[in-house]
């Protein structure tokens, strides 16, 4: 297999980053990469799904890593892996030996340990420049399940079509479980049970870096957790925050201490972030150097300012990414720049995961939340024509239509952008440029057979 056929099949089934932004597979696949690196850093607290499934499947994914390593003409992939994992960690040693270009990496309980730019050092040494991407430094991350999943497409002929999904927190079965493309999260979270308390907050992905959903939010690929919490807690609270008032509150009581900056991940690396400048100009309406504004575009988005360091518990991070969006939208792009050297005490100012899970008010949802390892059935899902980073996909069914589980029903545009295809079987009750809505007719029976006599039900 070459690299264009490799792209060919991640991007024909609809394979994009799991969890992360949804950035199309394909798009990462080079040959000039001489480092993969598989990402099982599981970087927010309570998520738990990429270890469950390196555990549950490691030989398939080991064998999937060493087949896109061999493709590529990398020359090793290294595992990362925090070593508190102890089962998956044990998991991997026993089948790492069959694979000599394969290397694990262990790291240490640490956020935000899954942010690719921090794995890239971690497990290689390599500092990723500012307004720079991984291959800038021959290097190309994949996460764990972007490699089930592309395991699943070359050696099984399976498409996309449900997303692993922890559901944790105020719910009285946790569990982690493949959810259909589509699913509403109250029909999602009634895998797990039920909520233990009246009116819940759904938090989606992680407490860091996750957003608030609502009963009609529905699971995409990139849907890594559903938390379910009261509508009291602090994580809730802060994501319901009106940002004029804290630029104001950025007026009132920043002090200037610094430990936002001190604590900055990517600042450490060397990276030109330094959110206290940032409040400081906020705080005093100056807009003498643009520079302290444009630096924004460096922020990697984690959260620790503005949830653990900041002893004034103000919102460094929302004031940042507002200031990133303004360049966005206006079209500026972050410079290359050369990075500064790392941070000498960098290692005295990590945050430890248990500590940020503390600081939080999380640590009693951090409970087992079993891998259950089939997909359900749904009556009626929603598929979203965006769940990637690139242009929507463009719909190739029509209202009235019967469709199969696994079958395109959206093509990828020109430019970067992936198929989506049906997560059930059913009919096609409504099409959008936006979502296709099917309503759900459950597993042909002469399917179901054949699926048992695979072993796959």
């Amino acid at each position: 297999m070459n690299i264009d056929e490799l792209k060919k099949i991640a991007r024909d089934h609809g394979i994009v980053g799991a969890g992360g932004a949804g950035f199309p597979t394909y798009a990462k696949m080079t040959d000039k990469a001489d480092t993969i690196i598989l990402n099982c850093a599981e970087c927010e607290p309570l998520l738990k799904l990429h270890r469950q499934l390196l555990a549950t499947h490691v030989e398939e994914i080991l064998q999937m890593l060493d087949e896109v390593r061999e493709t590529l003409s990398a020359k090793e992939a290294v595992i990362g892996i925090k070593s508190e994992y102890v089962s998956t960690v044990e998991a991997v040693k026993e089948e790492i030996k069959n694979y000599p270009s394969l290397r694990l990496c262990e790291l240490r309980a640490e956020y935000p340990a899954g942010d690719e730019v921090i794995l890239i050092y971690e497990a290689t040494g390599r500092v990723i420049r500012p307004g720079g991407i991984p291959i800038d430094e021959n290097v190309v991350v994949f996460n764990v399940e972007t490699m089930y999943n592309l395991y699943r497409a070359v050696h099984l002929d399976v498409a996309v079509t449900n997303k692993i999904v922890s559901i944790v927190g105020e719910i009285d079965k946790p569990l982690t479980v493949r959810v259909p493309l589509g699913t509403t999260l109250p029909e999602a979270v009634a895998l797990a049970g039920k909520p233990t308390i009246k009116d819940p907050a759904y938090l989606i992905g992680g407490p860091m870096m996750g957003y608030l959903g609502t009963e009609k939010t529905v699971v995409t690929k990139t849907t890594n957790a559903i938390i379910i919490l009261p509508k009291d807690h602090t994580i809730v609270q802060k994501m319901n925050k009106n940002l004029e008032i804290e630029r104001r509150r950025a007026s009132s009581a920043c002090c200037q201490c610094r430990t936002c900056t001190d604590l900055c991940s990517r600042h450490n690396l060397g990276h030109p972030i330094e959110p206290h400048k940032i409040m400081r100009a906020v705080a005093n309406n100056d807009i003498s150097d643009l520079l302290v504004f444009s630096n924004a575009a460096y922020c990697s988005g984690c959260g620790l300012c503005e949830k653990y360091a900041c002893p004034q518990g103000l919102s460094p991070k929302s004031i940042i990414q507002e200031f990133k969006k303004g360049l966005r939208v206006a079209g500026v792009k972050p410079d290359k720049l050369e990075p500064a050297p790392v941070s000498p005490d960098r290692r005295y100012k990590k945050v430890p995961s248990h500590r940020l899970e503390n600081r939080l008010g999380l640590a009693k949802y951090d409970v087992d939340a079993p891998f259950i390892d089939t997909t359900p059935e749904s009556d009626y899902v929603r598929i979203q024509m965006s769940q990637h980073i690139g242009v929507p996909a463009i719909p190739i069914v029509k209202a009235g239509e019967k469709i199969n589980k696994g079958q395109m029903i959206a093509k990828a545009a020109e430019g970067l952008s992936v198929p989506i295809h049906s997560s059930v079987w059913g009919v096609v009750e409504k099409v959008s440029d936006k979502e296709i809505v099917v309503r759900g007719t459950g597993m042909p029976e002469e399917e179901r057979r054949r699926l048992k006599s695979l072993g796959m039900l």
